[in-house]
């Protein structure tokens, strides 16, 4: 375990997850719905990318009134968090790179389906096949600790896994989650079938005790719809660290 490595993950985490609620603020919008383009208050968003890039505060608003994208430090200190954890977990391999970039993705796509229960394909489909090449690069590279061919067919198969239940029922679970599984399935496959299953498992065992949960308070019905997205993404996480440390 390389001290430095995990601390150069997590502060790495941290300044990318300050800058994930301006574009949390700007995607969970409603299917029908434009992407957001201003402020609460009216002003447009400028900056790098177009307005899509950089904090989650406006300069033509008073003071006190300037911050529009909420949960920043919270965000931040969670990105940094898992950063640091894979990287105590993977160590120096080629393949820490690729997730510590696509950690910051992630955490964006769990806020906008938990806002908003969407996971829009500007991110699930970049996603997946941003997972896909920057494997075939690690792949390439030495050290590394899986097989991009077995990532390809993880990602073929969980994806297969989603659209087979998303059609069995169509209500329970929305087509974003399948486009989701398609990258998460990648990730997973890097390092191995079990850990495939493993990940695959434990985020439909999260959602399950979640949902299981919210009926038990009287929080849900049977009918109120519930953003799987989050728990996918933490079962897939939590598959990758114990990929990274059986690898």
């Amino acid at each position: 375990m390389s001290v430095p490595l995990i601390i150069l993950a997590a502060a790495y985490g941290a300044a990318a997850g300050m800058l994930v609620p301006r574009a949390r603020y700007r995607l969970a919008v409603e299917p029908e719905e434009p992407w957001r383009g201003a402020c609460p208050r009216g002003h447009v968003l400028t900056g790098a990318a177009r307005g899509w890039l950089g904090l989650a505060r406006c300069p033509g608003c008073r003071a006190g009134e300037r911050d529009y994208g909420t949960g920043a430090p919270l965000t931040a200190a969670l990105t940094a968090l898992v950063c640091a954890v894979l990287a105590a977990a993977v160590g120096d391999r080629p393949e820490l790179a690729v997730w510590l970039l696509l950690t910051p993705p992630t955490v964006l796509l769990a806020g906008v389906d938990r806002a908003v229960h969407r996971l829009p394909d500007v991110l699930t489909l970049p996603l997946a096949g941003g997972a896909a090449v920057l494997l075939g690069v690690a792949t390439l590279l030495p050290h590394s600790a899986g097989s991009w061919r077995r990532a390809l067919l993880g990602g073929a198969a969980l994806g297969g896994a989603y659209l087979v239940l998303f059609l069995i029922s169509p209500s329970g679970m929305g087509f974003g989650d399948v486009k989701l599984a398609l990258g998460l399935g990648i990730a997973l496959g890097w390092y191995g079938w079990a850990v495939l299953v493993l990940g695959a498992l434990a985020g439909l065992l999260l959602g399950s005790c979640y949902a299981v949960a919210l009926l038990a308070t009287r929080r849900a019905t049977r009918g109120t719809g519930m953003a799987l997205g989050p728990f996918m993404i933490l079962g897939a996480g939590a598959g990758l660290v114990l990929g990274g440390l059986a690898a």
